[in-house]
């Protein structure tokens, strides 16, 4: 019935919930009249059903969102909520606005898409739920090819009817520099003037990053920007003939090679370059997370890349800000205490990614998954797709990425050393926002899904303890969803799409 399966859900068997002209959406609490606009916007969007917000006490068929210390799921006060539907009203409460907005999430999956006439009805149930996991991610590449504020937005609205609550942007790269950085401003105007292929490149101004980041915190997503460093440099080095050992600036890079750039470490240009970009993205950044990269840096000399890395990292925490890296930093014993690493090896960890994703644990931080084997969005569905890679061990279809647990992979990371789990896509081939979209959906569901709801049990076979088929049926439901929003989607063959869906 619902992407991510909530907690617990029972359908009470009462009479229905009908939703009526006139109904209301009835707000109470801090937070909750932004929560009910947003709810208002979206069921004009999903089923064309015009609400008016309002401060007053609730009547026969109206919704009602209740933030309050006492609402929501015991001992789950940071994103819970409880959902009551019957025939007299709904009924969300929360402890926060964030539970109440994940509550509205779930309300709109409940009511029905096809709905050209009246009248509509939902089923009454009775929902109590709250995520797994704190950080439940999607990963944007920007800097391979660009896309522009309102596509970013686009996705930020279909990623948070799934209870992601986190937006990685990859910023930089070899082939693109796309934030502005107002003390070094070749970086835009030179470094993100192309992208993956000849694109035409692009940037977000300042003030475009700040309206992105407002955007999405306001549907309680945290933007997490990533500087990446000191490889994947080639637009910066473009950009800036002084951050060249030998002070002569390469060509821009618009093919998709990796492990060749490097900025150096130890230079006092390129110490200055990092110190002011990592403090121009870090004001610009509200939320905690700051991510630096770090990864196939294959031309850089090891005791190099540990020297850059342990200085980036605290010039980092020096901002105000948490560091985030790619498990290679792991290599590091130097790296600031709670320094978060993402995993990105396979199932099955190969060469030295399990020791190195431990190392952030023993540090005091957490880990967030992201094999590339399963949780990859840009690797390919089959063999054969025009759109995609196929490194990551060939295709990876919607089961693979449904069937596996992020606490089952690196020996020794349990759940209380996991803070959760990322779905990147990565854009060396995929040009437009529809193709992203078609990429990511249905199987960052999957993802959502194992970041959200509970774990199966630790004696269950990973292979069966998740349930394919209801899981896939509830994807059909939402297929409906997703064809409201506009959102495009890949119609795999392992789900029961309805005759209508037109995906």
């Amino acid at each position: 019935m619902v992407v991510p399966r909530p907690a617990q859900l029972a359908n009470t068997g009462d009479a229905p919930f009908t939703l009526l002209p006139g109904a209301r959406i009835i707000v109470a609490g801090t937070g909750a009249e932004t929560v009910g606009r947003l709810l208002r916007d979206e069921l004009a969007t999903d089923c064309r059903r015009d609400l008016v917000v309002v401060h007053e006490p609730p009547a026969f068929g109206d919704i009602a969102i209740v933030i309050a210390d006492d609402e929501g799921p015991v001992g789950h006060p940071a994103e819970g909520y409880t959902l009551e539907v019957a025939a007299e009203g709904v009924r969300i409460g929360a402890a926060t606005a964030a539970g109440a907005f994940w509550g509205v999430q779930t309300l709109r999956q409940l009511v029905p898409a096809a709905c050209d006439g009246d009248p509509l009805t939902v089923d009454a149930v009775r929902i109590s739920d709250h995520p797994r996991f704190a950080y439940r991610g999607a990963m944007l590449d920007v800097a391979r090819h660009f896309f522009p504020p309102a596509d970013v937005k686009r996705f930020i609205d279909a990623i948070v009817l799934l209870k992601v609550n986190h937006l990685h942007l990859h910023l930089t790269d070899d082939q693109g520099w796309r934030i502005e950085i107002a003390s070094w401003p070749e970086l835009t105007l030179h470094g993100g003037s192309t992208g993956s292929d000849g694109s035409p490149g692009g940037f977000y101004t300042a003030d475009e990053y700040r309206d992105l980041v407002a955007y999405a915190a306001e549907r309680c997503v945290t933007i997490v920007p990533e500087i990446d460093m000191p490889g994947h440099t080639n637009a910066a080095l473009a950009s800036y003939p002084e951050l060249n050992a030998d002070g002569v600036a390469p060509a821009l890079y618009t093919g998709s090679e990796v492990g060749f750039s490097t900025l150096q470490t130890g230079d006092a240009v390129t110490d200055r370059f990092v110190r002011e970009v990592i403090g121009e993205v870090a004001a610009l950044t509200p939320g905690p997370y700051l991510h630096i990269g770090g990864d196939e840096c294959l031309s850089t000399p090891e005791e190099d890349f540990l020297a850059f890395i342990d200085h980036a990292a605290h010039v980092v925490t020096e901002a105000g800000k948490i560091p985030v890296g790619w498990h290679e930093m792991g290599r590091s014993s130097n790296l600031p205490g709670g320094t978060v690493g993402q995993y990105w090896s396979f199932r099955t960890p190969r060469e030295g990614a399990a020791d190195e994703t431990l190392s952030f644990v023993r540090a005091g931080g957490a880990v967030i998954m992201s094999p590339a084997d399963v949780a990859y969005l840009d690797i390919v569905y089959e063999e054969g797709d025009p759109i995609g890679q196929d490194w990551a061990d060939g295709a990876t279809d919607l089961r693979s990425s449904y069937e596996w647990d992020p606490a089952r992979i690196v020996p020794g990371l349990g759940d209380a050393h996991i803070l959760g789990v990322e779905a990147p896509v990565w854009t060396e081939t995929i040009a437009t926002i529809e193709q992203v979209e078609d990429m990511a959906f249905p199987r960052l569901a999957a993802v959502a899904e194992i970041g959200w709801s509970a774990a199966p049990a630790d004696t269950a076979d990973i292979d069966t303890a998740r349930d394919f088929d209801a899981f896939t049926a509830r994807i059909a439901q939402l297929a409906e969803h997703w064809d409201a929003l506009g959102t495009s989607y890949r119609r795999v063959a392992d789900v029961p799409w309805p005759e209508s869906v037109a995906g």
